[in-house]
């Protein structure tokens, strides 16, 4: 499929699959209506988004590519029998390894398995041109599979990319790259000496963009930068933000692209914050982007932040629905069921945008969040607001690619509930999303000399939490109404059920047998689900009920809420107390919430989970094959329009994107 979009056309939204992975496409609806010049900074901003993925590759696992090279390597020359179980055993591995960015899964952060022997490994490697092998000089191959083959194969080598187990040494015993010879203690005492030097307002995120090294008993930083770490990526990077500058909609997001490209020379995360607040303050554009160090979930400390990068455009109806949440953004941060100590006095620059994401990259590709609520800064938030988005494109391929699947008929505990759902499902995901992000993330404020690290490796958690239970608060509210978002004041009850039937049950198909929980976002809707059970089981406010399945006679488990309203007041003591840890720093609460219901598992449930779905065959994570955006030229090399193409292969986008985009050795 080709073409400026594909309104009116049958868009096939899914793909392959292979592992635990759906592979969908998203469109670009209503691309084809903007400006020549809009669609080559689009074109300009995808490419220094693209080339920012060998940075994510090196940041989830010092071994990732050289283990990427070499398997690709192989891929592409392999002289054997192509259809045997070991080749496509291979081929799925590096298609797992493409997805995660490395060689832990994506989520879980485990280590991945594979299913092809070493000695095959060993033999295919040797088999390929030694020209194609990442190898350093004067290594041979067989040295090079020396060092990495237990990497790959050996399961206690590096076992975990981010390990938040409690009470061990979280730096140590994480794979991720962002240490180097140091401990959890170390590191921490290094950043505060660093907070110590200057008055806790509107000090830099420290440690953001940096890898911390102990060489000789000394430990420093390696900071990324266009002449430092990463560099050869963060020039081509700056190339690109360069080219893009020429198309700028207006002199403000030029400021801006010029802003963060003195950043990626500098390295000083002051001209990251200044970028920051000037990217939050254009408004005016159609066309925006995100491009940098940003999230720090793959950091066991929460410092080091991944790069990522999207380029968006605004969905212009769609966009009128968060406009309204924003600009009534101080009616609910003071009608907030926090402590008013805890509120913000004043919300400044809430902006909320939704956007159709054009291109996707780093730790957005392939798998995307689908809100964003930035800048990070506590300081920022507090002092000059921030830019949310939901990405509408994402949200619409989802529901088009689950469509049918069995799912509710498979998990709702009853018709009624189902047709519920059906009715108001999708549009109070999405407003839920828009609270979480518009108003969730940037509201409270923390109280004068809290760290804003103070939560340690639990305030990712602690921070979703927060932002998840806003929305939840919020969604059954009839302002709402009042604001013309929802028609009926039953409609959040579909969304009510619907989190509390993944927190407690449907998102544990995403972990292994014999695993617990790890992830931020899946702690937190855990967290959130069975502390509301606890909170109302006196009155039975929600509860799992166990009923037989009239094909089978088997017993399944469901979810029954009896009190859409007790659970409301619920979520909002949840949030008073979420807040107030947040706005306090206290650890030793965090701590004790988490431990308490995010982590552990029941071992019978998970396992009936697992089976139910298998039964359903559906792949529990999804992520995305990004268009190509080929720029036409007239006969003097002038180009005459941005077309797009949705038929590249997820194989051969990948290999593309490493023969391209490739920086990093």
């Amino acid at each position: 499929m080709k073409g400026n979009g594909t309104e009116g056309q049958a868009f096939a939204f899914t793909d392959e699959r292979f592992a635990d992975i759906q592979m969908l496409r998203y469109e670009l609806p209503g691309f084809g209506s903007l400006t020549l010049r809009q669609k080559q900074l689009v074109y300009c901003l995808s490419q220094a988004t693209l080339y920012g993925r060998d940075i994510t590759f090196d940041q989830f696992g010092k071994h990732n590519l050289r283990i990427r090279h070499t398997l690709e390597a192989v891929y592409r020359d392999f002289r054997g029998d192509r259809s045997g179980s070991e080749f496509r055993a291979l081929e799925e591995y590096l298609k797992q390894v493409w997805f995660a960015s490395g060689i832990y899964h994506h989520y879980a952060s485990d280590k991945f398995v594979p299913a092809f022997p070493e000695a095959f490994f060993r033999e295919a490697v040797l088999a390929a041109d030694a020209a194609t092998l990442p190898l350093r000089e004067g290594e041979t191959a067989e040295a090079m599979l020396d060092e990495l083959c237990p990497v790959i194969f050996d399961p206690t080598v590096l076992p975990k990319r981010v390990n938040k187990a409690d009470g061990e040494d979280l730096v140590r015993s994480s794979a991720c790259n962002y240490y180097e010879g140091v401990s959890q203690q170390e590191v921490e005492d290094f950043y505060a000496r660093m907070k110590a030097e200057g008055p806790a307002e509107e000090q830099p995120s420290y440690g953001l963009n940096s890898t911390l090294v102990k060489t000789d008993g000394r430990i420093r930083e390696e900071v990324w930068k266009a002449d430092g770490r990463y560099g050869a990526a963060i020039r081509k990077i700056t190339g690109w933000l360069e080219r893009a500058m020429d198309f700028a909609e207006n002199p403000r997001q030029r400021h801006v692209i010029e802003l963060l490209i003195r950043y990626y020379v500098s390295g000083d995360l002051r001209d990251f914050d200044t970028y920051s607040i000037e990217w939050l303050r254009e408004q005016e554009g159609r066309i925006d982007f995100i491009n940098g160090f940003i999230e720090v979930y793959g950091d066991p400390m929460g410092l080091k932040g991944s790069w990522e990068g999207i380029v968006e455009y605004k969905d212009l109806e769609a966009t009128r629905r968060t406009q309204a949440i924003s600009a009534n953004a101080q009616w609910f941060e003071d009608h907030s069921p926090v402590s008013p100590a805890f509120r913000k006095p004043e919300v400044r620059g809430v902006t909320a945008n939704v956007i159709c994401a054009a291109m996707l990259g780093g730790d957005e590709y392939p798998a995307s969040a689908i809100g964003i609520n930035l800048p990070n800064a506590d300081w920022i938030r507090a002092s000059h607001g921030s830019k949310s988005v939901t990405i509408s494109n994402l949200t619409h391929a989802y529901d088009m690619a689950a469509r049918g699947n069995g799912f509710r008929e498979e998990f709702v505990i009853d018709e009624e509930t189902r047709r519920m759902m059906e009715q108001y499902a999708d549009r109070t995901d999405d407003l839920h999303t828009d609270l979480h992000e518009c108003l969730g993330h940037g509201s409270g404020r923390l109280l004068p000399g809290t760290d804003p690290d103070a939560l340690k490796n639990y305030g990712n958690t602690i921070e979703e939490a927060r932002a998840d239970l806003f929305g939840l608060y919020y969604i059954a509210d009839g302002k709402l109404l009042e604001l013309g978002l929802l028609d009926s004041p039953e409609a959040y009850k579909a969304q009510y059920y619907g989190y509390m039937m993944n927190g407690l049950l449907t998102q544990q198909v995403r972990i292994r047998p014999g695993k617990q929980i790890e992830e931020s976002h899946m702690q937190n809707r855990a967290l959130i689900a069975r502390w509301a059970v606890e909170l109302g089981k006196e009155d039975k406010v929600v509860e799992l009920v166990s009923q037989p399945d009239s094909r089978t006679g088997e017993r399944r488990t469901f979810v029954r809420i009896n009190d859409y309203a007790a659970l409301r007041r619920i979520f909002a003591q949840e949030l008073a107390e979420i807040q107030r840890i947040k706005s306090e720093g206290d650890f030793e609460a965090a701590r004790k919430l988490v431990e308490t219901y995010a982590v552990r598992l029941d071992a019978t449930l998970h396992a009936e989970v697992l089976r139910r779905y298998e039964r359903l065959d559906i792949a529990p994570y999804k992520g995305f094959i990004n268009p190509v955006l080929r720029p036409v030229r007239d006969a003097e090399g002038k180009v005459t329009d941005i077309l797009v193409d949705y038929s590249e292969g997820y194989a051969d986008q990948m290999l593309r994107y490493s023969q391209e985009y490739g920086t990093l050795g």
